[in-house]
């Protein structure tokens, strides 16, 4: 084949292989799910080979499917990054910015201003993606991933160390909550981040049984966890980097020494191609220098 596909077939493609499902690449490009559809299915007549298999209503991609959509991806991760550096002049230009939720609204949001003053031609926007490890968007010029290190073809710097440890609000430990010993937390509500598993590594720690870390309520975002936590409804696993700022302005404390390392924390990941762009590199250098003056 001579022809080169269309560009929103080609878009289509890499939504629907990081997705999994029509609906949600739909919404991602403001398209219909008909729309969509029909644009997998006119590259799939054009490439002269299949990409999905149809299961009933459940569409799957196929292992050539799985290829070329990596492929895909690759390739407009190049183009998005050629453009941004050949339209930089200085310090210019866009920069997208994936970031971990907890760490966007507890620490990047608060700070953004500080590399906007000092950049005022760089157009900066901040999404978050559905997973905290998840690297794969096209679109973005600048990870800033929760997870093990691990992304291959990528140029990935740990940003900090992080320790969790339990946090609340003061407003409870003043109602009388004596914090004397460990199994004290039991006398609060705890506070879960998707399952029970930080807590129970806690109690682990702490010498108690973790079966006694299964009681509480179970939240699906870090945000509804310290949302919780600052407005007394209990005690939270809470990861002090980004609750740093919370601690100093009085809204949570430290009740124990005790804490727990976790396999995973804060990188930097960057593809090589968009780390060239000045306005990415000036991006990741701020970072860099206001997470070390926030650990200093």
């Amino acid at each position: 084949m001579t022809r080169i596909p269309s560009t929103q077939a080609l878009r289509a493609l890499e939504s629907f292989a990081r997705h999994g499902s029509v609906w949600k690449a739909a919404d991602e490009l403001n398209l219909t799910r008909s729309a969509v559809s029909h644009q997998l299915r006119l590259l799939e007549r054009d490439l002269g080979f299949q990409l999905l298999n149809r299961i009933g209503t459940r569409v799957e991609l196929t292992e050539q499917g799985m290829g070329y959509a990596l492929d895909v991806r690759r390739a407009l991760s190049t183009i998005a990054g050629s453009a941004a550096r050949h339209s930089t002049r200085g310090i210019a230009g866009r920069v997208n910015v994936s970031s971990s939720p907890g760490f966007a609204a507890s620490w990047l949001c608060p700070q953004i201003g500080l590399f906007q003053d000092a950049h005022p031609d760089v157009r900066l926007s901040i999404t978050t993606p559905g997973r905290l490890d998840d690297v794969s968007n096209p679109d973005v010029d600048v990870f800033i991933a929760f997870g093990n290190g691990h992304w291959p073809d990528m140029l990935v710097e740990q940003l900090v160390d992080v320790e969790f440890t339990p946090l609340c609000s003061p407003v409870l430990v003043n109602k009388g909550a004596a914090m004397l010993e460990p199994a004290d937390v039991l006398k609060l509500r705890l506070l879960h981040l998707v399952d029970y598993t930080d807590w129970e590594t806690w109690f682990r720690n702490a010498g108690l049984d973790p079966k006694l870390a299964q009681t509480g309520v179970v939240l699906s975002d870090m945000n509804l966890v310290y949302s919780a936590s600052v407005a007394a409804q209990g005690v939270a696993m809470g990861d002090e980097f980004i609750s740093r700022q919370a601690m100093e302005m009085g809204h949570l404390v430290r009740l124990f020494d005790v804490g727990i390392r976790p396999a995973s924390t804060y990188y930097l990941v960057v593809s090589e191609g968009r780390a060239r762009n000045e306005a990415v590199a000036a991006f990741c250098s701020w970072l860099k220098q206001e997470v070390r003056k926030t650990e200093d």
